[in-house]
């Protein structure tokens, strides 16, 4: 299988949980602002919007390959945050396993920031996809 084709498909995955995460908290933003303020950070409704159109956004970005890299970091960075801040709890196993899965996640994300799109994407369609490091 090529290397397009393997970069496509990691996308849609990857953007497949970001995009329903988002598009899910516009339809339950009091439960997620609640979420937010459990763990003692301020501004929560304003954070859970911020959330929402951020995952979706991003999400959509990372499925059509547009501004690739730069989006993948963007998530690497939030995947991060959110597994510290709302999953890392040594005590609670459920939580420590969601922890470890955003670990993985912004793995990935960092794979794609790294060597970007391929050219199944926007990216490459519009000529912004720089060639990757070796």
């Amino acid at each position: 299988m090529s290397n397009s084709i393997i970069l496509l498909v990691a996308r849609i995955l990857l953007a497949f949980i970001f995009i329903m995460s988002g598009w899910g908290k516009f339809f339950a933003i009091e439960g997620t602002a609640g979420y937010i303020a459990s763990v003692g950070l301020p501004a929560a409704t304003l954070l859970a919007w911020a959330a929402a159109v951020f995952e979706l956004v991003a999400g959509i970005a990372l499925l059509v390959g547009f501004r690739t890299r730069e989006t993948a970091w963007a998530l690497a960075a939030f995947t991060l945050f959110a597994g510290f801040v709302f999953h890392y709890q040594p005590a609670d196993q459920m939580q420590m396993i969601m922890f470890m899965k955003n670990l993985a996640i912004a793995g990935g994300f960092l794979v794609l920031g790294q060597i970007g799109a391929g050219s199944l994407s926007l990216d490459a369609r519009i000529g912004s996809a720089k060639p990757a490091i070796a």
